[in-house]
């Protein structure tokens, strides 16, 4: 039997993420496998995607102690562990969830890593200078013994700005699951027609721009509005901007579960994805089950998840996401077809291919 050992680091910095998820959906699928076992070095975690698994701390006595400084001593806790289990060495694959180098000269057995994006590679100038990200992720390609790259586009990323053998490379796209029911509750207070803006909106994810476009559209169909929803609330400069347009009636920002996310899909005019570059976009798969007509930025990885399901704009052009945005929501045939070419496309992104697929890695590591 293989046992994966699975970190802390994402569980301990998210509560709801795509990436915790990934590895929480991996978890998952383990557990209905007769030959693979795994181990979790979480004591406390306030993630939403592993609030079923054993948490000895996740209880009266560790949210007295860890909840107020949630992200200092909570991850200085988890991490002791996660020191501990690898010093114990019961396991057969480690698979950390993020690039914080401190297993490394600890590490025993076989390390895979999963790279997400190469973006702070590609966009070095929306990111802070102290950030260490760049070089944790460097230090955990050149030490790891196999990389799972989430998309064609990542690889190749990945081969251009690392010195990496391609040999030890997988593209393993992320999966929906297409057998779960889509369940939905209800969001109060809904504009009836809005555009949906979903996710953080910092840098490269060009929320400005995305602003600049909104507020023509908004002179010309005063009804419309837009809908927010994860990243943080509202912060001062994003204030102040969508004052300056006076967009403070038009524009709404919402917590939500993953049912509230699906029916704020399920009942937007468009989803609005207009960043400068992502790994995969695995909202595009969110809003393709949702029956959510997509638009995107003209981004190498976009084009290669959304195809023709997805409609797209130039992504440092303001007019552009305009003209398309304005066909879009005039034309009720278009939003039908490419709803149907979305329901089409996601049958390409099944959740059993992505995991039958990763485990074939920890099997061959092992």
């Amino acid at each position: 039997m293989v046992k994966v050992f699975f970190d802390h680091q994402k569980f301990t910095t998210q509560k709801y993420g795509g990436i915790s998820r990934y590895f929480a959906n991996i978890i998952n699928q383990i557990k209905l496998e007769k030959d693979f076992s795994y181990l979790m070095g979480v004591l406390y975690s306030r993630n939403h995607y592993i609030k079923g698994e054993r948490q000895p701390l996740n209880n009266a006595v560790g949210n007295t102690l860890l909840q107020s400084t949630y992200g200092t001593k909570a991850f200085k806790v988890n991490q002791a562990y996660c020191n501990y289990l690898l010093k114990k060495n019961e396991f057969d694959v480690f698979h950390p969830t993020y690039y914080d180098p401190y297993f490394f000269g600890k590490l025993k057995k076989p390390l895979v890593t999963t790279i997400h994006d190469m973006t702070h590679e590609r966009l070095p100038e929306y990111f802070w200078g102290l950030d260490p990200l760049s070089r944790n992720k460097r230090l955990n390609i050149e030490y790891c013994d196999h990389i799972i790259a989430i998309s064609e586009t990542t690889k190749k990323d990945l081969l251009k700005y690392s010195d990496v053998d391609e040999s030890k490379v997988s593209v393993i796209y992320h999966g929906i699951d297409l057998d779960e029911p889509f369940r939905t509750f209800p969001v109060a207070n809904l504009p009836e027609n809005y555009l949906l803006f979903v996710g953080d909106r910092s840098g490269y994810k060009n929320f400005y721009l995305f602003l600049d476009a909104f507020k023509h559209l908004s002179d010309k169909y005063p009804d419309i509005k837009t809908v927010l929803t994860g990243g943080g609330g509202l912060c001062v400069a994003e204030l102040e901007y969508i004052n300056h347009f006076r967009l403070q009636d038009k524009i709404m920002h919402v917590n939500v579960s993953d049912e509230e996310l699906n029916f704020l899909y399920q009942n937007a005019m468009a989803f609005v994805y207009p960043s400068l570059h992502e790994g995969f976009g695995l909202p595009i798969l969110e809003a393709f089950k949702a029956q959510c007509p997509i638009i995107l930025s003209d981004t190498d990885c976009f084009r290669e998840i959304g195809a023709d399901a997805a409609v797209y704009f130039e992504a440092r052009r303001a007019d552009s996401l305009f003209e398309v945005v304005q066909k879009l929501i005039s034309s009720s045939d278009e939003r039908k077809r490419l709803v149907a070419k979305g329901s089409e496309r996601l049958l390409d992104f099944p959740l059993s291919k992505s995991m039958a697929e990763t485990l074939e890695v920890y099997q061959k590591l092992a």
